[in-house]
């Protein structure tokens, strides 16, 4: 018996061995009519077996795409969509240009980032006082959510100036408030997931009586 770590790898796997083996024969067809319509029922037969995005508008292109693909770029037959290139198969992907590129810190996000701006800009009073410990709070929440198991008070107090460009800082009865408290669970929550474990042990001792 031939094993399939001992076959030869499939091109493209989706669509089985036996459509390999119809590309492999269609290769060998001389009579380059003969071996456009052979190339049509493997079209087909690749629709079988693939069935996924049939209903989108380029399915039988890719269809075609993936033939040539299998032939290794070999195959030359009249086909209705022009054969790809196997440098753009090659061609490495220009990386992705995020809008969130210019984040200082990955560990806080663009949002809580632009809460900080936001209130930086704030005129000086109560509220900013208040928005600025609640912030300073959430930025330590964010670090905790990260590593668990460090999180340096002074640390985070430096990152709040350097994100407010030194325009926010807490005043000096300020206090973190403790891991603990920070990464609780709401109340609601908790007290849905004790009801859940009553009802197991429940329901265990309703099975063992």
């Amino acid at each position: 018996m031939e094993y399939n770590t001992q076959r030869t790898p499939l091109i493209v796997p989706e669509y089985g061995r036996n459509v390999q083996k119809m590309v492999d024969y269609c290769l060998t067809i001389e009579d380059r009519q003969k071996r456009s319509e052979y190339a049509k029922r493997i079209v087909e037969s690749m629709k079988q077996v693939n069935p996924n995005g049939k209903d989108s508008p380029n399915y039988e292109h890719k269809l075609w795409d993936h033939l040539f693909i299998i032939s290794d770029y070999k195959l030359d037959v009249d086909a209705p969509y022009s054969k790809p290139r196997k440098e753009e198969k090659d061609e490495k992907p220009q990386p992705l240009k995020y809008k969130n590129s210019d984040i200082h810190f990955r560990t806080y996000g663009m949002f809580l980032e632009q809460m900080i701006n936001k209130i930086a800009s704030m005129q000086d009073g109560e509220e900013k006082k208040v928005l600025t410990e609640r912030v300073t709070q959430e930025l330590k929440k964010a670090h905790l959510q990260w590593n668990i198991n460090t999180c340096d008070d002074d640390v985070i107090l430096k990152h709040l100036e350097i994100l407010s460009k030194g325009k926010l800082k807490v005043g000096e009865g300020f206090q973190f408030r403790t891991t603990k408290e920070l990464l609780a669970k709401p109340a609601k929550q908790q007290k849905s997931q004790t009801k859940k474990k009553k009802n197991v042990v429940n329901n265990g001792n309703n099975k063992q009586k």
